[in-house]
């Protein structure tokens, strides 16, 4: 499980950067990684929405704490 909440870390952190950039200076990331091809910015938004989802239902798996180091 360690692994799992490490890479949703990671992506959420992904995810934010981006809406931050979009907020900021009007720029999606996504869309420019992507060469603005719809379905693989869709892809990498629904991972977004997983990994979101996933780190709000973990502590309730595992009683309570979100763990990557211990």
């Amino acid at each position: 499980m360690k692994i799992a909440n490490f890479i949703a870390w990671i992506v959420l952190l992904i995810g934010a950067l981006n809406w931050g950039l979009v907020a900021i200076f009007n720029w999606n990331l996504v869309s420019a990684i992507t060469g603005g091809v719809a379905v693989i910015a869709t892809i990498i938004y629904c991972l977004v929405a997983v990994a979101g989802i996933w780190l709000l239902i973990v502590p309730f798996i595992d009683r309570g704490k979100i763990s990557l180091w211990d």
